[in-house]
């Protein structure tokens, strides 16, 4: 490590060990949180009233001659980050990395890697969103395209350590292509670069894999021992906190979307024999998706269903089936799945994912790693589902849900300057005051709040 100065200066060797340092946030999180911190010393040097001195870190020497031209240009690079858009827009940059060849998505600061799901949700709102960044998000795009192996994408981990256990990344990987073709509006790019790795995801769904299976009905099973293979994946002394093995709400909405949209690309591109090996899906899974999961008498869909019947509980992962291209449901139930996420998990912050009339709700992130992880998923809010909130309901609604849209997102404002500087957490309590908790900068949460941001201004748009 390389510690310079532009100006002359002497250093003065005091080595000092400063043991015992406390962290307590780490404490709170039930780490290591004693650490022993080491100063070889300091400079010194004279300075004028008025003058300035740069000072360098690097891992290579630098000519003290250059650094002050050189700090005078980064200063001048840097981004504007004058509002709380332009901080998003920021962060958002923050999560692409290139290395080895290969553009990827981190999932959230400081504590996580590449995760699939995480990257197919992030990316349009990272990229597309933030600053119509078409070629960056390719870039991520081509990258797991060329680690899909069949009909999965890695959920954690590359090559020989790759986990290939998550049933939602392949199914977002549509999704994620739907909001590229709105931004280069070139359905032909898309067939051709991606239309072989679509049908492979598709084939493997309907064939089966190890842990997922197309039943006769249409729907998509995904159940294995001992795992959680959707994005609730909690797992605590070696078990599942929420498994949901079995018919998934959002699974089988995500499974109708990338069928139908999948269907009108072959259509335009004359692929007629995929077309006739999947037409009749469709209908098949429009057929058996409300009569699955319509919870009767508590007028919402249940969020998965296996052996047992129905889990009736209200959870917002049925949020999704409102916000999609193509939906299995009428705008009717549509609407009620809104009003019973309203009604029970919608906070300030984003959706709760359970809701606090149940029994196994838990109403703060906080505690050590097992006590944390039995929360995430059993009540703790997550800004990202925000994205398909907002997004049902101004396909429903339109202009009506303005207002109300630009209230939540104001309530964001205060935050990028407090947990994450200049970005947006992980996740939230469910209960007020909504303390942030979790990854200080998380990729879905800013690329689904600047998706949502877009989403107000193009109504906004259309108001005259």
């Amino acid at each position: 490590l390389y510690l310079q100065l532009n100006a002359k200066s002497t250093f003065v060797d005091e080595p000092t060990w400063f043991t015992k340092v406390e962290y307590m946030q780490e404490q709170l999180r039930g780490y290591d949180y004693q650490d022993d911190l080491f100063t070889p010393g300091y400079f010194e040097l004279p300075i004028k009233k008025g003058e300035s001195v740069v000072f360098a870190a690097s891992l290579s020497e630098l000519s003290p001659s250059t650094l002050k031209t050189r700090c005078t240009k980064e200063v001048e690079g840097r981004p504007d980050r004058s509002d709380f858009v332009h901080c998003l827009v920021h962060s958002a940059d923050q999560f692409i990395i290139r290395r080895n060849g290969a553009t990827e998505v981190i999932a959230g600061y400081p504590w996580f890697g590449r995760w699939g799901r995480d990257t197919f949700i992030a990316l349009p709102g990272i990229t597309l969103y933030a600053n119509n960044e078409i070629k960056k998000c390719k870039e991520v795009l081509d990258t797991m395209a060329r680690e899909l192996r069949g009909g999965l994408f890695p959920n954690i981990g590359k090559d020989q350590h790759a986990a290939f256990n998550s049933v939602d990344a392949p199914m977002w990987f549509f999704w994620t292509l739907q909001q590229y073709q709105k931004f280069t509006n070139d359905a032909a790019e898309i067939w051709a670069n991606y239309g072989a790795q679509m049908k492979s995801i598709l084939r493997a769904y309907h064939n089966g894999t190890d842990n997922i299976q197309m039943h006769p009905n249409g729907l998509i099973w995904a159940a294995e021992e001992g795992k959680a293979l959707t994005w609730m994946d909690a797992i605590v002394d070696g078990k599942p906190v929420t498994p949901r093995a079995g018919y998934q709400v959002e699974i089988n909405a995500l499974w109708y979307n990338a069928v139908v949209y999948a269907l009108h690309l072959a259509r335009e591109f004359k692929d007629d024999a995929f077309e006739r090996e999947f037409a009749m899906i469709p209908a098949l899974i429009e057929a058996n998706f409300f009569n699955t999961f319509w919870v009767e008498d508590r007028q919402h869909l249940a969020d998965y269903v296996d052996e047992s019947g129905q889990n009736s509980y209200n959870r917002p992962n049925q949020v999704i089936v409102t916000a999609l291209d193509h939906s299995p449901v009428s705008d009717f139930t549509k609407a009620k799945i809104l009003d019973a996420v309203q009604r029970e998990l919608l906070t300030p912050k984003g959706l709760r994912t359970l809701s606090p009339k149940h029994p196994l709700y838990c109403g703060v992130y906080d505690g050590d790693q097992a006590t944390r992880d039995r929360a995430y998923h059993q009540g703790t809010v997550w800004p990202w589902l925000l994205g398909a909130y907002f997004e049902g309901n101004f396909k429903l609604y339109g202009k009506a849900f303005l207002a109300k849209a630009k209230w939540m997102i104001e309530k964001f404002e205060d935050d990028i300057a407090d947990y994450g500087i200049g970005s947006v957490a992980e996740v939230y309590d469910g209960d007020m005051p909504y303390l942030p908790g979790g990854c200080i900068s998380q990729a879905w949460s800013v690329g689904e709040l600047i998706r949502c941001i877009r989403m107000i201004e193009k109504i906004e748009s259309k108001k005259c």
